[in-house]
């Protein structure tokens, strides 16, 4: 039987697959065997009356190592 735990991350980029991608690296240094990523909440970061980047909250999930 595998465990698998979620944590709650935030990442951002100049485009929603760059935050995603962002957000995959960084976790990645620290934790092992990520399976997912799911995003709950997507911002789009408006400067100056355009959109500048996206911010996106997200929940990694990994396995567990035994």
């Amino acid at each position: 039987m595998s465990l698998a735990k979620v944590i709650e991350v935030m990442g951002e980029g100049s485009t929603i697959e760059e935050a995603v991608q962002n957000i995959a690296e960084e976790a990645s240094k620290t934790v092992h065997n990520i399976k997912s990523i799911y995003m709950e909440n997507i911002q789009a970061i408006v400067e100056d009356d355009q959109v500048d980047h996206y911010r996106i909250d997200a929940k990694v999930t990994f396995l567990l190592e035994e």
